[in-house]
């Protein structure tokens, strides 16, 4: 769990608005996580150095302290999860109300359990190695266990656990939306079973050596385990990448919009214009002209070409306004890329296109002009 930290910073930074946007939206369960660590670790530190005070006078009390301690070090990584599935899904955060809503989005359980199996499969590796070092004195060993059985009962609870996720990384697998699945995403996610299977056959020779002993094995499980890792980790990253980038490119698209509003609204008020003029009104051409009043003047050139410009080159075709205000390009290198506003309708643009034709001729035929 400590050792989340590390991808759980990359992730805030790679994916700074839709990871904390997902935090956001799960409030309370998600700032809760440290103060639930925390308690974690002080509950099982209590339930440790009480284990010969407490285990004759006040063994239910004892045991009561180790479950609350290993149920809020399991509920941890489930809000941690939660919350990287639910950023892969812009689409649904308008109806997640809270942490438990949450968990109804994506696929959250067969990613906690794949999490679980894979955290108790590593340590178990670990614990294997750690408890038959060199150097380990026998007093060390815990009770009513011996150096070789410690190591087998280690390699054996990595082995089963580890042939688990046989079931684990496909339900994982299938479970996922088809939106972020792809080619690549296949290659890296069958290289690394294929590897996992080499392990657990090596895994699996240590484990039926009657006295458990890798025989050199043992950095060879841990660099096939590392490569498995290595595979979930990338496959992981590159269902992220697939499933964000419609999402990311929207985000790119009005903010830079935003910018160019933002822009073209000062430099209507440093041209003496009203950067409001065009709000307000009925639900005609001229109100929905304020969508781009930002950028088009009457008889003025902002950040856009102006009306009576734009009037004299679609002179009586409403309909070619339309098609370049759905699928804009660019024509003149002094202005910026003009944004799509494909979002408005057929009906609305056709509204604003007319509004233009008419402001633009009525400029050009009025003698004052």
């Amino acid at each position: 769990m400590v050792l989340g930290v590390g991808p759980l910073l990359c992730i805030s930074l790679v994916y700074t608005t839709h990871f904390y946007a997902a935090n956001a939206m799960t409030g309370y369960a998600w700032i809760s996580v440290v103060p639930l660590v925390t308690l974690a670790f002080l509950l099982s530190y209590l339930h440790k150095y009480k284990w010969d005070a407490w285990r004759t006078d006040g063994k239910r009390f004892h045991a009561f302290i180790g479950v609350a301690s290993a149920v809020l070090f399991l509920s941890v990584p489930l809000i941690f999860l939660a919350n990287i599935n639910l950023m892969l899904f812009p689409a649904g955060w308008t109806d997640v109300r809270g942490f438990f809503s949450s968990l109804t989005l994506g696929n959250v359980f067969p990613r906690y359990f794949h999490f679980l199996a894979a955290s108790i499969a590593v340590t178990a590796l670990f614990l294997a190695g750690w408890f038959t070092r060199k150097g380990l004195s026998d007093e060390k060993m815990p009770d009513g266990f011996s150096r070789g059985e410690l190591r087998r009962l280690f390699f054996r609870i990595a082995f089963y656990v580890t042939l688990a996720q046989l079931i684990f990384g496909p339900l994982l697998l299938f479970t996922l939306p088809h939106g972020g699945l792809s080619t690549a995403l296949w290659i890296v996610i069958l290289s690394g079973a294929a590897v996992a299977i080499a392990f657990l056959w090596l895994l699996g020779s240590v484990v039926r050596k009657s006295d458990g002993r890798s025989r050199g094995h043992y950095i060879w499980l841990w660099g096939l385990l590392s490569v498995v890792v290595a595979a979930m980790a990338t496959g992981r990253h590159l269902y992220r990448e697939t499933s964000l980038a419609g999402h990311r490119t929207m985000i790119k698209e009005q903010s830079a919009r935003f910018r160019s509003i933002a822009v073209a609204a000062q430099m209507r008020v440093d041209a003496g214009l009203d950067a409001g003029d065009a709000l307000g009104g009925p639900p005609t051409g001229k109100h929905i002209f304020k969508n781009c009043a930002a950028c088009h003047a009457l008889d003025r050139v902002l950040a856009a070409p102006s009306l009576v410009d734009i009037s004299s080159i679609y002179l009586g075709d409403p309909a070619g306004i339309v098609a370049w205000a759905k699928a804009p390009g660019k024509k003149r290198p002094e202005f910026a890329p003009m944004p799509s506003f494909a979002h408005l309708g057929d009906e609305q643009l056709m509204a604003v296109a007319e509004y233009i034709l008419q402001e633009g001729a009525a400029s050009t035929s009025d003698p004052s002009n």
